[in-house]
């Protein structure tokens, strides 16, 4: 499909020709309730103080892991950042419509830890004068982004199923964590992404996304989005209008994103599309600027023309959309904390994201009602769609989750079992000289184990040179760990190569791996010991092409253990390296030539 010589800007329109079709598809609504139901909504909404309207509208984070009695250490955090000491009492505060939980926050140590700290959330709902039920949300993306850990069930990430490229694999992780977070209370799930990677300089998007191909993307966003939703939960496809073309982290700045219009349709515009044809409950928004659908250089999250305009007008979205984190950098550089939210209501947004300081966001809105700036009927319409969210999910009916459902659902042998399957065809690899793989353990019995060990994406996992030794010995080899780390010093890179003596071949789990970074001269120098050398990527796949006198490669996407594992069950020759690279590998000293093209992967056969 591309030609070696592909710049990354031709890349851009060879990718995008084959997705127009996608464009087109008609779209579809998310379930609207019952007119019944909305009659009955709309009387709830009616007899709401103005206060309690405008807490709708926030979904917000909260130290601690019980709604009632947190650590004194949460309690502390909570009443700097909030003014209250419990979640609560920000719900009775603030009236808030939703809660988001986070590892950092201290929220999600444990399934049964959160199934109590929903409960009690919930409970605080109903406590107050206008009961209403709280929607709970969480980013489980999977992959380098997960909140819930061990013992709940990891499946692979969106680059790694992207590798798979099987829409069935897709819909049934997303159905697997979608049941999962469904038994904790957590029926929200910022998921899956549907931007497009096609910038491997990417800091923030990379191996969250499905790939670089928009139709392949956007296959996989529609089938997850029908696996979490399948499984009772909303699925929230992002980071619209699309994040996948910046070198800027939008949590520290501000992205411009320089597509066309016509790129935005070819390239951005897919996935966003197959997520509305698949019923999409909810939809987030980007810190980015857009200059080819807003001159005006507001945010897209701040942007009427884009999120109005285009969202819902010319997609005819009708779901709830949700602004990514007010806290980030990308939305607060233009307009102070309390105009955000007034602003990104005005533009079309639903629900306000976890403002930085809530206090000031939540006078902000009500001063905007107040003045009349924004009008009592334009609060009502998004509490209504919030409402009739909570309403699909079975909220008002009973917003309680069980123990017993939770020990049926969370981590069970099944769902472990499919997990690990699923992971084995993602595993892509990319170089295999002289068919060094698959190893023997009665030839090749010998490892060693060094590379990278960042921190685990949940606290549950990891590290992962122990988990991939671990996983070697459980296969029959005699395999040993040493962490060298992202920036391996000099003394540790001849620690390595002292400890690779005598082995009959090494992995090097490679994070990463830049120009100047020393894991580079950590697998030259292993590489001349004469042993084998076998670099697998953890993160993104494109380390490969800096990387000199490796024997074989292989890509795992994300360094969570169900894909270590996987990785280590390849290299053993246990399960067949099935994957394929969902972006193209540009060459190090020629970015505009394609190293190893979309579609690349090789098999032992």
């Amino acid at each position: 499909m591309h030609d070696r010589s592909l710049s990354r800007r031709t890349l851009l329109t060879a990718t995008a020709a084959t997705a127009v079709a996608v464009g087109a598809v008609a779209t579809a609504s998310p379930a609207l309730a019952h007119p019944s139901h909305r009659d009955r909504l709309k009387r709830l909404i009616s007899r709401m103080s103005l206060e309690e309207k405008v807490g709708q509208l926030f979904v917000m984070r909260v130290y601690g892991h019980s709604a009632t009695a947190p650590d004194q250490a949460d309690i502390e955090l909570n009443l700097k950042e909030m003014g209250v000491r419990t979640a609560a009492e920000l719900v009775a505060a603030y009236h808030v419509g939703g809660i988001i939980y986070f590892s950092w926050a201290h929220n999600t140590r444990d399934p049964h830890q959160i199934a109590d700290l929903s409960n009690g959330i919930h409970r605080a709902g109903l406590a107050q004068s206008t009961p209403v039920p709280l929607l709970i949300s969480t980013d489980q993306e999977q992959g380098i982004v997960a909140r819930v850990g061990k013992p709940a069930t990891l499946v692979p990430g969106a680059m790694a199923l992207g590798a798979g490229g099987s829409r069935s694999d897709a819909r049934s992780a997303a159905q697997i964590a979608g049941a999962e977070l469904a038994a904790m209370g957590i029926l929200q799930n910022y998921a899956p992404v549907a931007d497009v990677n096609v910038n491997p300089a990417n800091p923030v998007i990379g191996v969250r996304s499905f790939g670089a191909d928009p139709e392949a993307v956007a296959r996989l966003v529609a089938a997850q989005v029908k696996g979490y939703q399948g499984a009772g939960i909303a699925a929230t496809s992002k980071h619209f209008p699309g994040h996948g073309d910046t070198t800027v982290d939008s949590h520290t700045g501000i992205p411009v994103i320089t597509h066309t219009r016509q790129q935005w349709e070819e390239i951005d515009a897919p996935p966003f599309r197959a997520a509305i044809a698949a019923g999409i409950d909810s939809i987030m928004t980007a810190h980015i600027q857009f200059p080819a659908l807003d001159p005006s250089n507001d945010p897209a999250t701040l942007s009427r023309p884009i999120l109005t305009g285009i969202l819902r007008e010319e997609l005819g979205y009708n779901g709830v959309v949700v602004t990514d984190a007010l806290n980030m950098q990308g939305v607060r550089d233009k307009y102070g904390d309390h105009r955000v939210p007034v602003l990104a209501l005005k533009a079309g947004v639903d629900q306000l994201l976890n403002p930085p300081d809530l206090a000031v966001a939540w006078n902000g809105v009500l001063s905007a009602v107040k003045s009349g700036e924004i009008s009592v009927a334009r609060i009502d319409e998004s509490i209504l769609r919030i409402l009739c969210l909570k309403e699909r999910l079975g909220l008002f009916r009973d917003p309680f989750v069980s123990h017993r459902r939770l020990d049926r659902t969370v981590g069970v042998g099944a769902h472990l079992a499919a997990a690990d399957r699923i992971a084995e065809r993602t595993t892509t690899l990319l170089v295999n000289e002289g068919g060094l793989l698959p190893l023997s353990r009665r030839t090749q019995p010998q490892l060693l184990v060094v590379g990278a060990d960042p921190a685990s994406p949940t606290g549950t996992t990891g590290p992962p040179t122990a988990v991939l030794a671990k996983a070697f010995t459980e296969l029959g080899f005699t395999a040993t760990a040493l962490s060298t780390g992202i920036t391996p010093t000099a003394a540790k890179i001849e620690e390595a190569v002292a400890a690779a003596g005598g082995k009959d071949a090494v992995i090097v789990g490679t994070y990463n791996v830049s120009a100047t970074s020393p894991q580079r001269t950590l697998v030259a120098r292993l590489a001349v010991t004469g042993v084998p050398v076998v670099a697998l990527a953890i993160r993104n796949p494109y380390d490969i092409a800096r990387l000199d006198g490796v024997r074989a490669a292989l890509a795992a996407y994300s360094w969570t253990d169900v894909e270590l594992r996987a990785a280590a069950r390849v290299i053993a020759g246990r399960a067949e390296p099935e994957g394929r690279l969902p972006v193209p590998v540009q060459r190090a000293d020629d970015p505009a030539q394609v190293l190893y093209p979309i579609g690349h992967g090789l098999s032992f056969g």
